[in-house]
């Protein structure tokens, strides 16, 4: 017998209508904030990023693939990490299906991490996907824009993420447990891991220049994970406690 209220079918719906009001008010919402979006102003991009792609060294300009929009994801994945982030791993899984339809539309998506190109390229094998996924080793371009922090952030507990200073240390007594489970999942301690963080940029090409037009982090990325958008509606929500999704070859088989 379940614990879960019930009632009959015009209870359902009854409530059900109550709740399309809602949902029709979040959706014109949900205009109102990407028309802003777009309003945003735009920031020319005058530095020299060098990338590393499977085609060569590549510039900014030359991510956007001849396109005139490029959708980066900043995908924590970090030069001393043993395998990719399983949580930026679980929004990447959805990233061939609607790459070639984003492409279709004037649009490149592209992942971008700090680890060297060869680790990438295992990694990328590992999992199955196609998607453009850049190599920013050695290149200021992951700190600049909000993603990467330096030791000296770290140090003063005060990194610069999500347009704000955050102290990502483990509180007093975690420190063990928090490496011990970054190890496990990504084979670094801590603040190697943390060091790194989450995010997607947005750039406009236009008359040979670029310009940055939107990042967004931590849960501004939310709408990317498209197995919570299906959990959402799923009779328990999300129903978590804690990490609880994997690298997507790391479930069992039953």
């Amino acid at each position: 017998m379940t614990s879960h209220k019930t009632g009959t079918r015009e209870e359902w719906l009854a409530a059900r209508l109550e709740l399309l009001d809602a949902e029709k008010e979040l959706t014109r919402r949900g205009d109102e904030v990407s028309r802003r979006r777009q309003e945003l102003p735009w920031v020319r991009v005058d530095k020299d990023y060098r990338f590393e792609t499977g085609e060569g060294a590549a510039s900014l300009a030359d991510l956007f693939g001849g396109r005139s929009q490029l959708l980066v994801y900043h995908f924590m994945f970090g030069p001393d990490y043993r395998a990719g982030c399983p949580s930026c791993s679980a929004i990447a899984d959805g990233f061939n299906g609607f790459a070639v339809h984003l492409a279709g539309h004037g649009v490149t998506l592209c992942a971008v991490s700090r680890a060297p190109l060869e680790k990438i390229r295992a990694y990328q094998r590992r999992m199955g996907w196609t998607f453009p996924w850049a190599s920013a080793y050695g290149s200021d371009f992951n700190f600049d824009f909000g993603v990467a922090h330096t030791k000296e952030e770290w140090a003063a507990g005060a990194v610069r993420y999500n347009f704000g200073e955050q102290d990502l240390r483990p509180a007093a007594g975690e420190q063990a447990a928090s490496d011990a489970f970054t190890e496990s999942i990504v084979g670094t301690n801590w603040e190697t891991y943390r060091r790194e963080g989450p995010g997607m940029s947005a750039f406009a090409l236009q008359d040979g220049a670029v310009y940055h037009a939107y990042s967004t982090y931590a849960r501004g990325l939310d709408i990317l994970w498209g197995m919570y958008q299906w959990l959402d509606r799923a009779p328990l929500g999300r129903n978590e406690s804690g990490m609880w999704w994997r690298r997507h070859d790391e479930y069992d088989n039953d």
